[in-house]
């Protein structure tokens, strides 16, 4: 076995507690999946001793993450479950579901929305190469909702085209972190990767355009419920957005909140509507994605403590 990179971390204090799994996924750019994968291949060593994934972190541990040469690539088509919108033989719209990734990628080739598609549809847009194909837009890992999938070349080029003209319709909804006084607003602020962590994403002034505008919906003791229509897709938009107007969105293991008072698989944010032209139809077509448990749930909770109040 060829060992390609050796990361070295060290638990601090903040880190106490958490499982190693967790840990290394939120540190590292690789899914969670593919660290229980190392951990168990023993690659993975924390003061010199393999450990299980379920391993807490302690402070002043020192993990030792082992990287393994990269076998070679191939996207296998698997039985999983779609939740379908709308499908004809030019796209398909689906409702993504929360902790599903997108494509493929290191440490993700399997269980992906690509490797559903590829079961269900048979044939999709090759633009994108193997890893993509049919994809014209992502949506984040633990970001559900509405997405469009383009199942031929040409579909593939008018989505594509819409989007980088800004004429595709993105609605989303999401819990912030404290109370939004105004009824609706924008943030326009460009957004780049962070000086720093380059694997994250930040408002920096050589970064590209990127404008959010969101109004209210409601509001709650310590959180506000928010729309927000993105007029462009800059990747980690709104996370990042409303984050840098002190508004992180709840559950966001990167730009919110270190301390979370919900115990949720990621964040509180929801593709809720997509509208574009129709690629061979030429008529315009709207889709909606109904909110996910894990959103309905959390907004029963903060209705009922605002109601104690």
């Amino acid at each position: 076995m060829n060992i390609v990179d050796r990361i070295v971390l060290q638990g601090e204090k903040e880190d106490e507690g958490k499982r190693i799994d967790v840990f290394l996924a939120s540190e590292l750019d690789y899914s969670r999946s593919y660290i229980k994968k190392l951990i168990e291949e023993g690659l993975v060593l924390v003061n010199g001793k393999n450990v299980k994934p379920s391993y807490k972190v302690k402070e002043d541990d020192e993990i030792v993450v082992n990287i393994k040469e990269a076998e070679k690539i191939e996207v296998v088509p698997e039985n999983i479950p779609l939740d379908i919108l709308y499908e004809d033989e030019d796209i398909i719209v689906i409702n993504k579901p929360q902790g599903m990734v997108v494509h493929p990628a290191a440490g993700n080739y399997s269980g992906t929305l690509v490797n559903a598609l590829l079961y269900h549809c048979k044939n999709l847009s090759g633009i994108n190469g193997i890893l993509r194909p049919g994809i014209v837009h992502r949506l984040d890992k633990d970001t559900s909702g509405v997405m469009v999938v383009a199942k031929n070349d040409k579909a593939h080029m008018s989505l594509s085209n819409q989007i980088k003209e800004r004429s595709v319709l993105k609605k989303y909804i999401a819990i912030v972190e404290g109370v939004i006084k105004e009824e609706e607003g924008k943030v326009e602020a460009p957004i780049g990767r962070h000086p720093v962590d380059r694997k994250r994403m930040a408002v920096v002034q050589e970064g590209r355009y990127a404008l959010t505008l969101y109004k209210v919906l409601e509001r709650f003791k310590n959180n506000t419920f928010v729309e927000a229509t993105i007029k462009t897709g800059r990747t980690h938009q709104i996370r990042v957005h409303f984050s840098y107007i002190g508004h992180p969105v709840v559950g966001d293991p990167v730009y919110g909140y270190k301390k979370q008072r919900f115990k949720l698989e990621g964040q509180a944010l929801h593709s809720k509507v997509l509208g574009f032209i129709h690629p061979t139809k030429g008529v315009y077509m709207e889709f909606e994605a109904p909110l996910p448990d894990y959103f309905t749930r959390l907004l029963e909770i903060l209705r009922a403590e605002k109601d104690r109040d």
